[in-house]
């Protein structure tokens, strides 16, 4: 499958004019009038024309290199996805870049735009919290850019996607903590914008609605930088806590929010959970030896990175257009300690 580079050619035919006259106009060489500077300039940026040495590379048949972005490599989940991408990828001869977005959509366009200048072969991407427009994807994708979504996807653009089952994790995690005697549970999440807050919101709701218990708005928390910004998350916890009305247990939605509302509670002085529950997403290797032990839904990070990995590379050799695509549904485990036990045992 190749990805269709714009060259110099492109430009010339677009304006009618010679490729060494593109070449020099690029170049900013004084041979050529500041008239078709402007154009060639404005037309390379429209195209989306990326320099001579991407050519170069892709004109030899592939740069054996993938893109990869993620919101921080830091976070426990996507660093055992990067493990289970390095896996196939170097076992395959492939190098990887990777790039981090800090949940920016502004840098995740910058990023993806500095692997193009890279070469790569293919993109392995899990969306931003910020990011609502994936214009500047799809126009890479229509171009023959092969890309694979893993962890936060987007349904605008008909490609593979790997991800974990976000609903049936949160349904579990909100049972559990129903099956323990909570009846009052709020729910910390993400951004609106990502796929996986809408997934895991709806399997939190079901549990509720199968018990029967009530649906209060007021007890679902957005924090729009996915937990990044610690404020986010110490006002919910705070509207929560103060609240005539306060819950009984929480339910986190992400591995930096979890983690972070487990050290606020803490620091707020609540016992956990004789005062107040707490259940979470996060892939930490630490959860075992917390105080309390916390009670998570683990993610297969590393079977993610590989599975998404090797449908990328699959897209990337294809001999032959690939029309038809797949999203992979990988499941999650609960895993009950010592944070979501029914409050009367301690």
């Amino acid at each position: 499958m190749n990805f269709a580079v714009v060259t110099i050619k492109d430009i010339a035919k677009e304006l009618g004019i010679s490729t060494s006259a593109v070449s020099k106009a690029l170049k900013d060489s004084y041979e050529i009038s500041e008239k078709t500077k402007a154009l060639v300039r404005e037309c390379a940026k429209r195209l989306n024309y990326q320099p001579n040495h991407m050519a170069r590379s892709l004109k030899k048949g592939s740069s054996k290199s993938l893109g990869i972005v993620v919101s921080t490599i830091d976070n426990h989940f996507f660093s055992q996805v990067i493990n289970g991408i390095e896996f196939v990828a170097h076992a395959n001869g492939y190098n990887v870049f990777i790039t981090q977005t800090h949940e920016s959509y502004e840098l995740e366009k910058l990023n993806v735009s500095h692997l193009m200048y890279r070469a790569i072969d293919g993109l392995l991407i899990s969306l931003s919290t910020e990011t609502a427009d994936v214009s500047h994807l799809k126009d890479l994708h229509e171009k023959g850019l092969p890309i694979v979504f893993f962890d936060r996807v987007s349904d605008e653009i008909d490609t593979h996607k790997v991800i974990a089952d976000n609903f049936q994790g949160a349904f579990e995690a909100t049972q559990s903590l129903i099956e323990a005697g909570y009846r009052k549970i709020a729910h910390i999440t993400s951004s609106v914008n990502v796929s996986i807050t809408a997934e895991r919101l709806k399997g939190y709701r079901a549990a509720l609605a199968q018990n029967k218990l009530e649906q209060n708005d007021g007890f679902i928390k957005y924090c729009l930088h996915g937990g990044k910004d610690l404020i986010e998350i110490e006002n919910a916890l705070n509207e929560l806590l103060l609240s005539p009305n306060r819950p009984d247990a929480i339910f986190t939605a992400s591995d930096r929010i979890t983690t972070t509302t487990l050290m606020l509670l803490h620091k707020l002085g609540f016992k956990i959970p004789a005062d107040i529950a707490l259940l979470g997403f996060t892939n930490t290797q630490l959860a075992d030896v917390l105080n309390p032990s916390l009670s998570t839904v683990y993610q297969p990070g590393f079977e993610i990175g590989k599975k998404a990995t090797e449908m990328l590379i699959s897209l990337i050799e294809s001999r032959r257009p690939v029309t038809e695509f797949e999203t992979v549904v990988l499941p999650t485990q609960v895993c009950i300690r010592d944070s979501s036990l029914p409050a009367t045992n301690f």
